[in-house]
């Protein structure tokens, strides 16, 4: 595979050319299917993606290990792929082995025929906590994976729906069309996949119930932004910000390693949980009711809005939002200011000084509506709880920070999709049993 691919400038992002192309990408992703494909590829047949590897069983066990293989950006940040489908998989057939040696055969074949890397195809397969109810055996001990109950966590949250399908498969690549051909190729629209024949496919053990794209980057939000429910007339998104909020997210300090995410112990040593949920965005307010040093101080900290400390979109931060600085004046901010920071909530929820999450969020305009998936991996899924109550921020009540008001960007936004699954690691990723042998 090789390192990864050195920072790469988009010198075609503030062209008509270049946003009107990105455009197209992004609604092909969105629409699915084969003619979106066709749409991307100028209607060549062919995809044209790096080749995979001859031994899918030489690439690293983790499921989730994509960051060896990221580009960085100019500070040292990791940059995720481009575009994102999020594919809820029910299983329409008895998980059994024969079942187990398909799905095996399907995902070792797109390895072999397109590159793990963000230039070729990064995926993940996990289970839901539903999947492994239908056993009669118990989830390994050593695995983190409740039901999943947005209300115990977030109390004033309730019109939300939670993902009881079996699985999610998260496709990522910086190519459209390679996203595009690979979910066509597991779902039996292609027999071939990057010159190579696909010999099987998803078709016939899983049934896509539901289908959620995304992307991230530079000028992506900025493209997207017209015409979309939630953002405000009068383009305020920054075409070098990679979020639609306007601001960098992903800082190195502020995520966790893959090791950290990593469960140790146990026959899914080598897996992670995730947690992947559905934002719906309220931009109007967040640009129109606050100027850009408010929407510093409730998405950082005031602290950070008083330094200047942000820049435009975050270009001030490098690698380290500094938020952990500042955690400790959250109820003095609370009190004296009314305000307290989003970043500066969640750094409280820490351990030892180290982040527990490692985020993978991506915009998402699903339906015409500006929103974000919400994608983290951590070891267990009670440090998400635990990260996730911070942001809550129940706490400052008694400083008069209401539950939304003042309080982070909780105001801004709309929690409307919350899934937890079980990424094993690739060796039994085909439908696991909840104790397979180690």
């Amino acid at each position: 595979m090789g390192p990864p691919s050195p920072p790469v400038d988009r010198p075609d992002a503030t062209t008509t050319e270049g946003r009107s192309r990105r455009a197209i990408l992004r609604a092909a992703v969105a629409t699915g299917g084969a003619a979106a494909l066709a749409a991307c590829l100028n209607d060549d047949p062919m995809v044209d993606a790096p080749s995979g590897i001859g031994d899918p069983g030489s690439l690293p066990d983790r499921q989730h290990a994509w960051n060896d293989v990221l580009a960085e950006d100019r500070d040292g940040n990791v940059s995720p792929p481009e575009h994102h489908v999020f594919l809820r998989l029910a299983l329409s057939t008895e998980p059994t082995d024969a079942a187990r040696d398909t799905v095996t055969t399907a995902l070792e074949e797109v390895e072999r025929a397109i590159e793990w890397s963000p230039e070729g195809i990064l995926f993940t397969l996990g289970y839901t906590p539903a999947y492994f109810g239908r056993f009669d055996a118990p989830l390994d001990d050593a695995v983190d994976l409740p039901e999943p109950d947005p209300i115990a966590v977030l109390a004033a949250e309730s019109d939300v729906s939670i993902d009881t399908n079996d699985a999610l498969l998260h496709l990522a690549s910086d190519d459209a069309a390679t996203v595009l051909a690979v979910e066509n190729a597991l779902f039996s629209d292609r027999d071939r996949l990057n010159g190579r024949s696909m010999s099987v496919s998803l078709e016939g053990v899983f049934e896509r119930t539901g289908r959620r794209t995304g992307f991230v980057g530079p000028g992506l939000p900025a493209d997207r932004q017209r015409g979309l429910e939630g953002i405000p007339d009068g383009e305020p998104v920054p075409e070098e910000a990679p979020f639609f909020v306007g601001f960098r997210s992903g800082f190195r300090s502020s995520q966790a390693t893959e090791d950290r995410v990593t469960i140790r112990e146990g026959a899914f040593a080598g897996g992670s949980t995730q947690h992947v949920e559905t934002l719906d965005l309220d931009l109007d307010v967040w640009f129109d009711a606050n100027d850009h040093d408010e929407r510093v101080a409730r998405l950082f900290s005031p602290d950070h809005a008083e330094r200047e400390a942000v820049g435009e979109y975050g270009e001030r931060l490098g690698t380290d939002t500094d938020v952990a600085a500042v955690a400790d004046a959250v109820h003095d901010h609370a009190s004296e200011r009314g305000i307290v920071g989003h970043a500066q909530k969640l750094a409280r929820a820490r351990e030892d000084g180290d982040p527990v999450l490692l985020r993978r969020d991506v915009n998402t305009t699903d339906g015409d509506v500006c929103g974000l998936h919400f994608v983290s991996l951590q070891r267990e899924l009670s440090e998400f709880t635990r990260v996730r109550e911070a942001m809550t921020g129940d706490e400052f009540r008694r400083h008069g920070v209401g539950p939304r008001q003042g309080n982070g960007i909780l105001r801004y936004i709309r929690l409307r999709r919350w899934g937890d699954y079980l990424v094993p690691p690739r060796s039994i990723r085909a439908l696991p049993t909840p104790a397979p042998e180690t």
